[in-house]
């Protein structure tokens, strides 16, 4: 019988496999051992109390390749103090949310002794995950074998393994059966309907399924732009003065969209239970290095460093860079009005079809000169924030994500302002708005989905003719499996995908006046980009670890700030149309006040609309204010019990002085 992910039962010596874990080629036994027992060893011994076996025995080692990978897994007990120590929320049987103890378990829903399926699988390898980087050196000085990795009392382990290249990666496991009925339910059948996202968050984790929920949303939120667009192109093209009510829309769309949306997220994120998670204390990130000393927070030892010298590498190497790279693109954006120049002089002098055809050229070489130039300045955004050395996770994300946006900002948005507020050509605004758009929605679904899939499929043939070649008595069903997966590319996060979904949001609504077609063409991208992306997370890359999330983070702010932008850009452009031009013709001065006061006007609107549309829906806000005073009443009651435990234990001390 072969050896399938849900077949196998869950006894030490054939548990269930969540995690696998890959080790170096040339990693020396010594070190294979102690890192085996750390991780089955109990936990008031120091160890993570998980399963762990290799993926081979020692039969198949002789006829297989890939010796050094192990199968983590653990116990039903071991996994429900995980999700307690992790502060794990689930719904009780009275419909609330409350973070889930291993003392009160019979107080959830779906829970039984009997059954395994109380927990999803993506939050047991998530426990797994924790229960691995929280094991910590104890007296070991090194890691046995490895004298040159140091260690110190409180290092995670797995980190330094990592780092040391000793572990190469750890990644957590498909589920085959759980996967098949997801993509059938997600994007297997070609329909219009809204995605399974409970389904995407039980299988990948809040993270994902958010940023799914939020493609989704935005998707269909850009149909009445798209709908109203469409006959504002076909028909009032030149007429600016009707544009005036399209770019008010477009004004007040984007600020309700955004706010509907916080809402909509808290409906989800509290269903889930992620938005009544307490925040987990933030450790040091893996890349973070410094002088040995002591966290006057948590008492512990680790790496410190001058937050003054990280200020220093910041603002004299980070930020020049920016700015040079800043510069750069400009000057790559003044090289293609060169071309286009070109093109136009060409096109006058001869007239020919094929010059017109020439005209979007210079448009589509610099579209893909952005997104190589992107792509680029990404990697070298990463090198700096990583060599800047940020202690937290959270501090490192901030300021790459700000490096990347106001370089993707610059080089993709910068030529359309010249040509608006510069060159003042609408008709090359227009036509450079649309090859821009259009250029990097094919290039990037070439890029993220297509192109990994084919390489992905061509891999997966390999892979099975290698298997097919073994001896018909080795079951290699598991093998196959985790062979295939770990050859896989791995999901580097939502970044890149949020950040597509910004610079589209831009297009759309930056230029809106100019041209309403923006988005019709980002409409028909995400529907396409919704059956792209769930491929490529389903068959493309590694399963991600899940991460729980409450909402889409800095990404909100963003979006926010972009449609404070889009006011005023919109406001500039009708203000300069001939028609509105043609109604001061005297004086230029009372026409740049009526603009300045319009968009005042517009922007208090919007901020109006911000505030009184609330984040949270009111029975959400009833919920969480309740869970809060319970928690308190709580407090109050153990606080009461620990003073009445001190008066009997003060009691008892005076009598036993007034015997003596």
């Amino acid at each position: 019988m072969k050896v399938t992910l849900s077949a196998l039962d869950t006894c030490e010596s054939s548990f269930t496999p969540l995690v696998v874990l890959e080790l170096a080629q040339d990693v020396k036994e010594e070190t294979k051992e102690w890192l085996k027992n750390r991780i089955i060893s109990k936990k008031e011994d120091g160890g993570a109390q998980l399963l762990f076996r290799p993926l081979l025995n020692k039969y198949e080692k002789e006829t297989l390749e890939n010796q050094n990978l192990y199968l983590v897994g653990a116990s039903k007990i071991t996994l429900l103090l995980g999700a307690e120590a992790i502060g794990l929320v689930k719904e009780c049987n009275d419909n609330t949310m409350r973070a889930f103890t291993y003392g009160t378990r019979h107080n959830f829903k779906g829970f039984d002794d009997d059954n395994d399926d109380f927990l999803t699988m993506a939050e047991g390898q998530f426990i797994i995950k924790h229960e691995l980087e929280n094991l910590r050196a104890r007296d070991e000085k090194m890691i046995p074998g490895y004298p040159q990795a140091k260690l110190y009392p409180g290092k995670s382990l797995l980190r330094r393994l990592l780092t040391s290249g000793i572990v190469i990666q750890v990644f957590p496991l498909h589920d085959n059966e759980a996967l098949k009925k997801l993509e059938d339910s997600w994007y297997t059948r070609l329909a219009l309907k809204y995605q399974p996202l409970d389904r995407i968050r039980d299988y990948f984790g809040e993270t994902i399924a958010l940023y799914f929920g939020f493609l989704e949303y935005f998707t269909v939120a850009l149909i009445p732009m798209a709908v109203i667009g469409l006959p504002y192109y076909l028909f009032v093209w030149e007429d600016y003065d009707k544009y005036v009510i399209f770019a008010s829309f477009n004004l007040i769309w984007s600020t309700v969209i955004l706010e509907v949306w916080k809402r909509g997220c808290a409906n989800m994120t509290y269903r889930w239970g992620t938005l009544v998670m307490k925040r987990q204390f933030e450790e040091p990130r893996p890349g973070f290095h410094g002088v040995l000393g002591i966290n006057l927070v948590t008492g512990r030892e680790e790496p410190l460093y001058s937050s003054y010298k990280r200020q220093l590498r910041i603002y004299l190497v980070s930020l020049p860079f920016v700015c040079l790279c800043l510069y750069f693109s400009l000057y790559v954006m003044m090289i293609y009005f060169d071309m286009e120049a070109w093109a136009l002089s060409l096109h006058e002098s001869s007239g020919s079809e094929w010059t017109s055809v020439l005209l979007y050229v210079p448009s589509i070489i610099y579209a893909i000169v952005i997104e190589i130039m992107n792509r680029l300045y990404r990697y070298a955004a990463e090198f700096l924030t990583s060599w800047e050395n940020h202690r937290l996770e959270s501090a490192y994300q901030n300021h790459l994500i700000l490096k990347v946006l106001v370089f993707n900002f610059l080089n993709c948005f910068a030529s359309l302002f010249y040509i608006a507020f510069v060159l003042r050509d609408m008709k090359l605004l227009r036509q450079s708005l649309a090859t821009l758009l259009i250029t990097s929605q094919i290039l990037n679904q070439i890029m993220e989905s297509f192109l990994p899939y084919w390489l992905q499929k061509k891999h997966h043939v390999q892979v099975k003719r290698k298997v097919q070649a073994l001896k018909a008595d080795i079951d290699a069903t598991l093998y196959e499996q985790v062979v295939l997966e770990k050859e896989m590319g791995t999901y580097l996060g939502t970044f890149d995908d949020y950040l597509e979904l910004f610079l589209q949001f831009g297009y759309v609504s930056l230029f809106s006046c100019v041209y309403p077609l923006a988005a019709a063409f980002a409409v028909l991208n995400n529907f396409t980009e919704v059956n792209s992306d769930a491929l490529k997370m389903c068959r493309v890359l590694k399963r991600p670890f899940s991460e729980p999330s409450a909402n889409i983070g800095v990404w909100q702010l963003a979006f926010e700030t972009m449609s404070v932008v889009s006011v005023v850009t919109n406001c500039a452009l009708i203000g300069m149309s001939p028609q509105v031009n043609a109604l001061f013709p005297e004086s230029k001065l009372d026409l740049i006040l009526i603009v300045v006061a319009v968009e005042h006007a517009l922007l208090a609107l919007k901020f109006i609309l911000a505030f009184a549309i609330p984040d949270k829906p009111q029975h959400i806000q009833m919920k969480l204010a309740r869970l809060e005073f319970e928690s308190l009443e709580a407090l109050k009651r153990q606080q009461m019990k620990l003073m009445a435990q001190n008066l009997k234990e003060e009691s008892r001390e005076a009598n036993k002085e007034e015997e003596a």
